[in-house]
């Protein structure tokens, strides 16, 4: 039967799925996941720090604001105890996801080596729901802060009135406009945004505190008003312990800091394998990220505080969403408030091709190796268009309020935190680290009560997240029914016994028996080779090879095949494996055979009892099943070829 030709891919498919690395490697049972790490070339790591400065320093553009719209007069105190939390909980934390996952995998990839079977596959893809909800709302958020920095300039205000909407579905189209046309590294585009961002910053602290200081009353204004709404310093506290939440925006950059790790640079005998230069100079990163921010975020809460009047921070008001150019132009004229809104306007737009990039690293990395997600999810591009569309509805739903994607943005920040707290707290554990594991218990308690607090205050969070969820599941398990009969056997690696036994096959017709092993007993074998002569009426004389199969994790997707050769009883040969999907493995098995010796092999099986429906189910989920005619449509889809094709006899 003749092959039939297939027309050429059209210009827009090719485009579409340009760097697709698996496109055409089904045939030859290879994927994405089989192929070595190129050799690693990084960058200093205070120049990387600037990669995740853009997400982690670009929130000084409406952390101030939402702290005051948060904790009120108390925003100061409040952001002390951010502080404190980020450096004596998040910075511990992610310095040891530094150590624990050097390869820029973040907390999710150590809760899913703890995790196993389908408990871990639903566990991971419940986090990358809340993850897609940090990434997509760090687009969607930085996109409207900076439409907002916009509208609000004093030379701008009239003609962009009113068009706020529509200016943020244009940053985040023209964000989706340059990853479609391919998005290079940009480390130093992000050196230079965020040296001068920090420092038009400085320039806006000194002014504020400056005016702070000689405007005296302003502190002592403060102080009465704080005294009275609260009474004494352990109410303030109390009620900052009880705020601070609110101001959870402030620890958005650690997730980054771990995502970003394979661009730093580390030692010249750095390793995949063990990366010390790279693990250090990571801590060294995430440190200086955390203690720079920790300066910004008290010293703008306290000016913004106490020089912007309260109504200003409403909806509608001047500083709404964008406090420190408030200040900016108030106290350093409209050139420089300008000046400064442009570098506003930069770094986030920049922040969000930060959050791009890292989905774009993220879901690809889980999605389509759990078998989750269509082939071309691989490819950057459909991605992309996917990613914006998304951030279009999400922008259109709140509106462009910054205000109003806070609380979302802090549930996926917080969920991500906690899950890693929880990591490291099971890794310290696991090391007999007693006194590490005490602390991050309890870093893991605050940031859980952190985080249902936040929940309590503003579900909004959590319901953006559950939809979030709820998508990446369904389209999930559609994706994993509609390639359940799809070869997924990323290599095939035999013994030496196992190619010995294929070598002395490959002079004759090569038979195989699928066996499910039982006692493993001499008679066991021999009743299965009479009953299968018997069953296709097989001459004496036929040779046969046996192949058993040991179902590992079945909600794995893709994975290498081991195979191992042993004779038993000093006469039947058994080749072994183990996989996560017998019909798949056998599959891969005859088509690797085939290809090696140039002859189509054949195996048999028997029939399996039971009803046809539930069989598919058991194959779905546990890899098992009704073995022959899955085994059968798996080699009828990787071989389009009739004649080429690996015969399967049932009987």
């Amino acid at each position: 039967m003749a092959t039939t030709e297939h027309s050429p891919p059209s210009r827009l498919r090719t485009w579409m799925l340009q760097g697709l690395s698996d496109m055409g490697k089904a045939r030859g049972h290879t994927g994405p996941h089989a192929e070595p790490e190129s050799p690693h070339k990084g960058q200093r790591w205070w120049r990387v720090m600037c990669l995740t400065g853009v997400d982690y320093f670009s929130t000084l553009g409406y952390q101030p604001g939402i702290a005051a719209l948060a904790a009120g007069l108390l925003s100061p105190v409040a952001t002390i105890v951010l502080v404190i939390v980020t450096l004596a909980g998040a910075l511990p934390v992610y310095r040891r996801v530094a150590e624990e996952s050097p390869h820029g995998q973040g907390s999710i990839s150590m809760l899913e080596r703890l995790l196993t079977f389908w408990k871990g596959k639903l566990f991971v893809l419940t986090l990358l729901g809340f993850a897609a909800t940090d990434f997509l709302i760090t687009i969607t958020l930085s996109a409207a802060d900076a439409s907002t920095h916009l509208v609000e300039n004093p030379h701008l205000a009239d003609a962009l009135h009113d068009k706020q909407l529509l200016i943020t579905l244009l940053l985040i189209a023209l964000l989706g406009a340059v990853f479609l046309k391919g998005f290079l590294e940009a480390i130093g585009v992000a050196v230079a945004l965020v040296g001068v961002y920090l420092a038009l910053n400085v320039v806006v602290v000194v002014a504020g505190l400056w005016h702070v200081i000689t405007e005296g009353h302003v502190v002592t204004d403060w102080a009465g008003a704080l005294t009275a709404e609260h009474g004494n310093v352990f109410v303030m506290i109390g009620v900052a312990l009880i705020v601070f939440p609110k101001l959870a925006l402030g620890l958005s950059g650690f997730e980054t800091g771990v995502a970003v790790m394979p661009h730093v640079q580390g030692d010249p005998g750095d390793t995949e394998e063990n990366p010390r230069g790279r693990i250090r100079d990571t801590k060294k990163l995430l440190t200086a990220a955390a203690i720079i921010m920790s300066v910004f975020l008290i010293c703008t809460s306290f000016i913004t505080t106490l020089l912007i009047p309260e109504k200003e921070f409403e909806d509608g008001g001047d500083a709404n969403g964008r406090a420190l150019a408030y200040l900016a132009h108030d106290y350093l004229g409209n050139v420089f408030g300008t000046v400064y809104d442009i570098s506003t306007i930069a770094i986030l737009w920049f922040a969000g091709a930060s959050a791009m990039a890292g989905l774009l690293n993220l879901m690809p990395r889980y999605l389509p190796r759990y078998g989750m997600a269509p082939h071309w999810a691989r490819a950057v591009r459909p991605m992309v268009i996917v990613f914006t569309l998304v951030g279009f509805l999400v922008t259109w739903i709140f509106d462009a309020d910054v205000d109003a994607q806070g609380g979302a943005y802090a549930t996926g920040v917080l969920v991500l935190i906690s899950s890693a707290a929880i990591a490291v707290t099971i890794a310290a554990r696991k090391a007999g680290q007693r006194g590490w594991t005490i602390g991050f218990a309890v870093i893991s308690a605050v940031f859980l009560y952190t985080t249902v607090l936040n929940v309590i205050e503003r579900p909004d969070g959590v319901k953006i997240g559950a939809c979030f969820i709820a998508g990446i599941m369904l389209v999930s398990f559609l994706s994993r029914l509609a390639r359940a009969f799809e070869l997924r056997v990323t290599g095939v690696e035999l013994d030496g016994m196992a190619e010995r036994f294929v070598r002395d096959m490959s002079h004759r017709r090569i038979r195989f028996i699928a066996n499910e092993p039982d006692r493993r007993d001499a008679a066991e074998y021999r009743d299965k080779i009479d009953q299968i002569r018997q069953d296709n009426d097989l001459p004496e004389q036929e040779d046969f090879v046996f192949v058993e199969v040991t179902v590992t994790d079945p909600s794995e997707f893709e994975a290498g095949l081991a195979v191992r050769g042993e004779v038993l009883h000093n006469r039947y040969r058994v080749l072994t494996l183990e996989s996560s999907s017998i019909p798949n493995s056998l599959a891969a098995l005859l088509l690797h055979v085939r290809d090696s010796t140039g002859r189509t092999p054949h195996i048999y099986f028997e029939w399996t009892e039971g009803s046809p429906f539930a069989n598919f189910l058991r194959f779905l989920l546990f890899g098992q099943g009704e073995v022959a005619p899955v085994t059968r449509e798996v080699l009828r889809e990787a071989e389009p070829d009739r004649a080429r094709r690996p015969r399967v006899h049932t009987g």
